[in-house]
């Protein structure tokens, strides 16, 4: 599935991923191929997501998700270094 992190200031990743941990409102979720369309808030946590290579981590701030057809947007409010 293809993943979008985006921040106001910036791109943080795009790419095909085969995982994605999320830190939802409610409480942590994943997302996987082919998972049901949904939208969600998001709060400050970290998100974490599988691709070829390796497993990566980014810590947010907060934000929103959307996913539907196989694509993962995410809009967080802003990163943790």
């Amino acid at each position: 599935m293809h993943l979008e992190i985006l921040t106001p200031e910036k791109k943080i990743f795009e790419g095909e991923v085969s995982i994605a941990t999320l830190p939802g409102a409610d409480g942590s979720f994943q997302v996987l191929d082919n998972h049901a369309p949904l939208v969600s808030l998001l709060k400050e946590g970290v998100i974490e997501y599988k691709d070829k290579t390796a497993r990566h981590s980014i810590r947010i701030t907060g934000g929103v998700v959307e996913v539907l057809s196989n694509k993962v947007m995410v809009l967080a409010d802003g990163t943790i270094d």
